[in-house]
């Protein structure tokens, strides 16, 4: 289990914006790896409405299951490690194999008989080192949707927000809001459970 603080800043990005970054830094990255976020929630979305998020990746063949939840600065991610047995009878409704995310429920009072699968989220993401952060190039597709934005991960806020924001400006690309990953795809899968 791990327990990390993550600050990261995030800007939508245009597909031709996308391409072109990819592009002019193919030299810091080796293409983008593919990933498959499965996400979790009460029916009535009680993790959702207490601005947290539940997920099992699978990226690249490797497992795990984190919790998202809000910190004074970013949010908190706790992760347990999985095998592919444990994340196929996770994925299956059978069991809920990650035991300090299971803790971390517990206090939300988020039910774990209640969690069931809100759908998969793939993002092709090419990442690398840059300006004393994680810079990630994503493209993701979820619910018959798909959309391109750029993160900038870091450990100082101040620092990394103005980074950023410079960062953009020279890559002349206009601030546009972007939420978490989580937030548009529960979004997109309420508007789908109502229009069922």
């Amino acid at each position: 289990m791990t327990k990390e603080l993550e600050i990261e800043f995030k800007n939508m990005l245009t597909k031709e914006e996308y391409m072109r970054l990819l592009k002019d830094f193919s030299a810091f990255h080796n293409g983008p790896k593919t990933q498959h976020n499965h996400y979790f929630d009460t029916p009535d979305f009680q993790l959702k409405n207490k601005l947290g998020a539940l997920r099992i990746r699978n990226k690249q063949g490797r497992f795990e299951c984190t919790l998202k939840i809000p910190a004074p600065v970013g949010h908190y991610e706790i992760t347990d490690k999985l095998t592919r047995e444990q994340a196929r009878r996770m994925l299956e409704l059978k069991t809920f194999e990650a035991p300090e995310v299971s803790l971390a429920l517990q206090e939300l009072d988020i039910p774990l008989a209640q969690l069931e699968s809100i759908g998969t989220l793939t993002t092709h993401r090419a990442e690398f080192d840059y300006l004393d952060g994680l810079l990630v190039i994503d493209h993701s597709e979820y619910n018959g949707h798909e959309d391109f934005e750029l993160e900038f991960e870091v450990a100082d806020a101040e620092n990394g927000q103005k980074r950023f924001l410079d960062f953009l400006q020279q890559q002349d690309i206009p601030q546009r809001p972007a939420d978490k990953k989580i937030a548009r795809f529960m979004n997109s899968a309420s508007v789908r459970s109502v229009d069922k």
